[in-house]
């Protein structure tokens, strides 16, 4: 490489599109956010070249690690229009834990990547103060990640977010179908909302059908809410909530209820030869699902499979144990209730009924 003088432009990476001292910022002010998320048996600071986690093999037996991956989708689209970015990493934490809390497995430790267009140290705090706060709420730790910087590839003000989180459960406290049985009991918990599924449908329906807008007050959703602040409800974090229930009752099996449906998602936790019939008049879904399906024209169909229609988990239980596992949903301030009964002489899931209508 040659170091003469030349009277040719010199160009950066800066000048490139990538500003290097933009992102040193930005990992400086994600470092309070993370540090809340720490638990004991993280090692060393944050900055290395990879996060260190030392498991205590003396306080399991027989240990399994689980892990998990997911983004936020394009819920970001809501995000980038709103210029409100400290919601989104909840969501993301939440695909990721609740998937791993399916399984029993307590979420140890995540982490996390953000591709942006451009790096505003500002909004990447946002995002990563959002990713810490549901770490918080699921009990693991932030313990390293990855910013970049796509000029060419990404708009300046687009960014996508997504993570890996790692979990453990003893083997011998495995939750699955092989511990389902017939007679066994499907209780749901509430959403909080749309959760992080089907956006693009979302969009459509609202924006290009509906012509509508963000910062439409709605009064089915109360409080003045409007219409952005509805669709930016962070995805319930089900992951602590999921393991005082298995502490606490026999749990056969968990169904985390995202795209795909119930039917799609908890057919999942089902072993071959036996079904569930769920019980839609159980339950009224959340005023955002009834707003998506008649401003879009939208069949039923097509919105049970898109959409988790007001429930984000369902626990299978052994029926004696119905009755103590709403209490401790209840005393956990989650909205339970039994959708249904696993049952022989079929397969799959099977929608029966119809919903509650509100009022």
């Amino acid at each position: 490489m040659s170091s003469g003088t030349t009277t040719q432009k010199t160009i950066s990476y800066q000048s490139a599109g990538v500003d290097i001292d933009a992102g040193d910022r930005a990992v400086e002010a994600l470092k309070p956010s993370i540090k809340k998320t720490i638990r004991p048996e993280v090692v060393g600071g944050i900055g290395g070249f990879a996060g260190l986690f030392a498991l205590d093999t003396e306080k399991y037996r027989k240990p399994l690690l689980a892990s998990s991956t997911d983004g936020v989708g394009t819920k970001l689209v809501i995000a980038q229009k709103l210029d409100i970015h400290d919601t989104v990493g909840i969501d993301l934490v939440a695909m990721v834990v609740d998937d791993l809390v399916v399984c029993g497995a307590e979420p140890l430790f995540l982490l996390d990547y953000i591709a942006t267009g451009q790096v505003v140290p500002e909004k990447i705090a946002d995002i990563g103060a959002g990713i810490a706060d549901g770490c918080r709420y699921a009990g693991c730790s932030l313990i390293g990640g990855e910013i970049a910087e796509h000029p060419g590839v990404m708009k300046p003000d687009d960014y996508d977010i997504s993570a890996t989180g790692v979990g453990v459960v003893e083997a011998d406290q495995l939750l699955g179908p092989e511990r389902v049985k017939a007679g066994d009991i499907a209780i749901a918990m509430r959403a909080s909302g749309l959760h992080s599924n089907g956006f693009s449908l979302v969009r459509e329906a609202l924006f290009g059908v509906g012509k509508l807008d963000l910062g439409t007050v709605v009064p089915e959703f109360g409080n003045q809410r409007t219409l952005g602040e509805e669709l930016l409800t962070p995805t319930h974090i089900y992951a602590k909530d999921c393991l005082e229930l298995a502490k606490e009752c026999d749990v056969h099996a968990f169904a985390h209820i995202t795209g795909g449906g119930l039917a799609g998602n908890l057919v999942r936790s089902l072993p071959e030869g036996l079904q569930i019939e769920v019980d839609r008049g159980t339950w009224t879904p959340n005023p955002v699902f009834d707003m998506v399906q008649r401003t879009g024209g939208i069949g039923i169909e097509e919105m049970e499979r898109t959409f988790n229609m007001g429930v984000g988990m369902v626990a299978i239980v052994a029926p004696d144990q119905v009755d103590r596992s709403l209490a401790v949903l209840t005393a956990r301030h989650v909205e339970a209730w039994t959708i249904g009964e696993v049952t022989e002489g079929g397969a799959g899931v099977k929608l029966a009924g119809d919903y509650l209508t509100a009022g």
